[in-house]
């Protein structure tokens, strides 16, 4: 049975009256799971015909199912980015921003990129998003995930929220504010937040999100929308927080919605809605192509012929590195991690080719090795195999699914696999 802090029942108590019995029942039961398929690589009703897991819709998400399964992580399908695990009631706030392809969006709070990987999806690679984490090491797991999920128009950074404020005024159409909060909605699946939980910390929470918020309204374009979720049941996080948002600024509540543990499937969730009613939308200087290597160009552009059956363009360097950038990466003086796709560095006179560009690809655009799960499996954790009638760099995919690149020379098919990313 899980132990709640005392305060919290008697504040939830007080807030649900006849509900709260339930409230309390629904801690009893096992934490619910969930996976959102990711539609840049596979249709929703594709991978309905080749799922390993039973699945149940997720009713607020058309793309996110429940699924009882464990080692949701360790699959051939997670490794080649066909889904992404994600709680169900979390996907709830994502899809009420309504973002289209070829927009400006941020999500401000990114990391680990659950609802900024949600959004992109809608995107289909047209436009910018901008995903934002202060904290660096989070930052690197949002990276990870999104080359995972083959994003080829996110901007990946880290920086404090007020610093981009003084760069990205009024630029962004749609922004999405996910805030650190108390937690009160991850007890169930994170039960060592339980003892973490304080009346100080609720507000210390409070008054960091509305910080946030501040930022986010100046880099909202004039008749931009913004959501703001929590995974929190506090009021001070939650519905207080919008009443003071739309006090001091110019703002319609579009839709606000608490979804708590005992009246939905998930562990609850909090979103707000809002348009933003004044201001303008400011554009902002882009980074262009520029390769300053021309021996990089030329040696990448002799590789993608000889290996790939597309071409990549907006071509950019930094070092020996090459990049291919979506259309408008924005300049900023925040650090960034990632930005389009990462094709390959140029080592001595060869190109080798990174795992980002791999997971970037679809089949039908590379030279490929299709590979049954057992070898599949063997890959993913560093080995080589056997390969016949072929030679030089393959993207090795799994029914069709790219995996990443090996190099066959001699009959055998070196694993290019990088460690990090190794089940």
């Amino acid at each position: 049975m899980t132990t709640l802090p005392d305060e919290f029942v008697l504040r939830m108590k007080a807030e649900l009256g006849d509900g709260f019995g339930a409230f309390l029942k629904s801690y009893d039961l096992p934490a619910e799971k969930g996976l959102r398929v990711n539609t840049l690589k596979i249709s929703t009703e594709d991978f309905k015909s080749i799922s390993p897991f039973s699945l149940e819709s997720v009713p607020w998400e058309k793309n996110g199912f429940y699924v009882q399964s464990e080692g949701l992580g360790k699959t051939v399908f997670h490794a080649a980015g066909l889904y992404y695990v994600q709680e169900p009631s979390a996907m709830c706030a994502a899809p009420k921003l309504g973002v289209k392809a070829g927009e400006r969006v941020l999500d401000l709070c990114s990391a680990p990129g659950s609802k900024g990987t949600q959004l992109a999806q809608e995107m289909q690679g047209e436009g910018i998003i901008v995903l934002n984490e202060i904290n660096f090491r989070r930052s690197k797991i949002l990276s990870s995930n999104v080359e995972r999920l083959g994003i080829k128009n996110a901007a990946v950074i880290c920086s404090p929220p007020e610093k981009l404020a003084e760069e990205f005024e009024s630029y962004f159409d749609k922004i999405l504010v996910d805030a650190p909060c108390s937690g009160e909605g991850m007890y169930k699946k994170e039960k060592e937040a339980i003892p973490e939980w304080s009346v100080e910390n609720v507000k210390l929470c409070a008054r960091r999100q509305a910080e946030i918020l501040d930022s986010a309204y100046k880099m909202l374009s004039g008749g931009g929308k913004i959501v703001y979720s929590t995974c929190t049941f506090a009021p001070e996080e939650d519905e207080e927080q919008i009443w003071r948002f739309i006090e001091k600024y110019s703002l319609e509540l579009l839709e606000m919605k608490k979804l708590l543990p005992h009246e939905i499937r998930g562990e609850g969730h909090f979103y707000a809605v809002l348009r933003k009613t004044e201001g303008i939308r400011r554009d902002m200087h882009c980074i262009g192509p520029k390769v300053k290597d021309k021996k990089l160009l030329s040696v990448y552009r002799q590789w993608e012929r000889e290996n790939l059956k597309t071409e990549f363009d907006n071509l950019y360097s930094v070092g020996n590195i090459l990049y291919s950038l979506p259309d408008c990466v924005p300049e900023t003086r925040a650090q960034t991690l990632r930005a389009g796709v990462r094709l390959g560095e140029l080592l001595s006179d060869r190109f080798e080719p990174s795992h980002s560009l791999a997971l970037a690809l679809k089949a039908d655009e590379a030279l490929c090795i299709d590979v049954d799960e057992k070898t599949a499996l063997d890959y993913l954790k560093g080995f080589t195999f056997g390969c016949v009638n072929a030679n030089g760099w393959r993207l090795v995919t799994f029914k069709g699914y790219p995996l990443g690149w090996c190099k066959v020379s001699a009959g055998t098919a070196k694993n290019k696999l990088p460690k990090g990313v190794r089940i």
